[in-house]
């Protein structure tokens, strides 16, 4: 197995819904490169951070409550200030329109949409100061797609290619740069081995989702995800 490029040496990385699958696959590739990571989760993902075995801090987070994002942004001082944020927490429970309730809209809001206006407000300043920094918004390929039942989660989706669009415009001329990453489902060593039960994640929803390397756009930090 080839060693991966240092490319993120010294740069710190905080990933949300880091506990398991998509997130998870990313902090560890993040790791490889370099990075010291944050891991986050609505429990501690220790699993992840050992599997990182080094340099790498995990927090609980429920990224639809401020003051747990102003707890994370002082704890994560320990390994100093933060380069880079992948906004990878989800919630998308199967509800068609009919029995789609506020409740349920509010808390898909609040999870998958408002934790990135957070992110950026607990850590654009530091980015601000080191004129650097990243941005990366998971969104999904299911805004493209046809499946009932998920009107509010793929209007999130949309509303954070939206945001990371219109982030990218007002923080362009401080070198940092702000991406929508769709992905599709993907298959990664943190969920394949497991039972269906156990494949349920931190989003509330048994569809897994996980990258097996980060595309080179993100390594590089280009402003606009590849078409």
């Amino acid at each position: 197995m080839k060693t991966p490029i240092r490319t993120h040496d010294e740069r710190v990385a905080l990933i949300t819904g880091a506990g398991q699958g998509i997130g998870q696959a990313i902090a560890l590739a993040f790791a490889g490169r370099g990075a010291k990571v944050i891991a986050t989760d609505l429990e501690p993902p220790h699993e992840t951070v050992r599997k990182i075995g080094h340099e790498a801090l995990a927090l609980q987070l429920d990224v639809t409550r401020e003051e747990d994002w102003r707890s994370v942004a002082g704890k994560a001082q320990d390994l100093g200030d933060v380069d880079i944020v992948v906004n990878n927490a989800g919630y998308f429970p199967n509800r068609t329109i009919d029995d789609l309730d506020l409740a349920t809209w509010r808390k898909t809001m609040a999870t998958n949409l408002d934790s990135h206006f957070l992110s950026v407000k607990y850590f654009l300043p530091s980015m601000r100061k080191k004129k650097w920094g990243r941005f990366v918004g998971i969104s999904s390929n299911m805004v493209g797609l046809a499946i009932p039942g998920m009107s509010h989660y793929i209007a999130t989706k949309m509303g954070i290619i939206g945001f990371m669009r219109g982030l990218a415009n007002d923080v362009a001329s401080a070198g940092i740069t702000a991406n929508s990453v769709l992905p599709g489902l993907t298959n990664t060593l943190a969920i394949s081995p497991q039972s269906d039960e156990q494949k349920r994640d931190t989003h509330g929803c048994s569809r897994c989702y996980a990258f097996s390397s980060l595309p080179a756009w993100l390594r590089f930090g280009a402003h606009a995800a590849p078409g």
